[in-house]
């Protein structure tokens, strides 16, 4: 695939680690692209680059996430402000929930935003994610909703999306879309999955019309370690390196 950033490249510009970071994100955007979690050039994901400094990374406003490259990636602070020479501009607006979130919670290395239709469909029930799949118990178990707010854009609704968010990894933004954190990439990027897929599979059994049988609340009380135990203790590891083997296969451009 040709792409709006494939003539731009700062391998030699940043350390190892940082391009690890770099890669792993443009993987994600073309991932969450891949699986049509995308909305046109809006929505974010953004990664704490490795290192002392609170820098961080986030995608060029007005690619496609299907054009997302390690290169094209920007670096800002926390206030928004770029870094480091980029021919792009980022979403103020993006910025706003994934800055916040930055800032009070250091173990959170990404922050994972869609507007996706089932997301934002159960966003805006009044009983939000029910339990009603397998699928659906992983999320559940760390889960928070956050009040529409308006377009994210005042500073003042910083501390309520970080009251709201807590230490969960997992948030529903009532009548606006999803959100998941992770220590990792690969960790935001598999509770998305999770979150999106139980957000589907509900919306599926409601349009049955049909009774729906709810799982028992003592059996979510016991799922967070067998999920540990699904996944090795690696949990979003487990899958990422078969599905960066799947996005070579279609287009390795991600890596430039």
């Amino acid at each position: 695939m040709s792409t709006a950033a494939n003539n731009l490249s700062v391998r030699g510009q940043v350390s190892d680690e940082e391009w690890q970071a770099r890669v792993d994100l443009a993987a994600c955007y073309r991932l969450i692209a891949m699986h049509g979690w995308d909305d046109l050039v809006f929505t974010h994901i953004s990664a704490r680059v490795p290192g002392p400094d609170e820098h961080f990374l986030i995608n060029a406003y007005g690619l496609l996430f299907e054009e997302m490259t390690a290169s094209s990636l920007v670096k800002v602070d926390l206030a928004g402000e770029i870094v480091m020479d980029s021919p792009y501009s980022i979403n103020p607006a993006g910025f706003t929930i994934h800055s916040a979130i930055h800032d009070a919670r250091p173990d959170v290395v990404c922050v994972l935003h869609t507007h996706t239709k089932a997301g934002v469909a159960v966003s805006a029930q009044v009983d939000g994610l029910r339990p009603l799949s397998q699928g659906s118990l992983f999320p559940l178990i760390s889960l928070g909703y956050h009040d529409y707010e308006g377009v994210a854009l005042n500073e003042a609704e910083k501390p309520r999306l970080v009251a709201d968010l807590g230490t969960k990894r997992s948030l529903i933004l009532r009548n606006h879309g999803l959100l998941t954190v992770g220590p990792n990439i690969p960790d935001a990027f598999i509770a998305m999955y999770f979150l999106e897929t139980a957000c589907q599979t509900q919306l599926l059994a409601q349009s049955s019309n049909a009774a729906l049988i709810e799982i028992d609340e003592q059996i979510l009380k016991g799922i967070e370690a067998q999920a540990e135990q699904v996944t090795k203790g690696l949990g979003g590891m487990l899958a990422w390196p078969a599905l960066l083997r799947k996005l070579d296969r279609r287009d390795p451009s991600f890596r430039d």
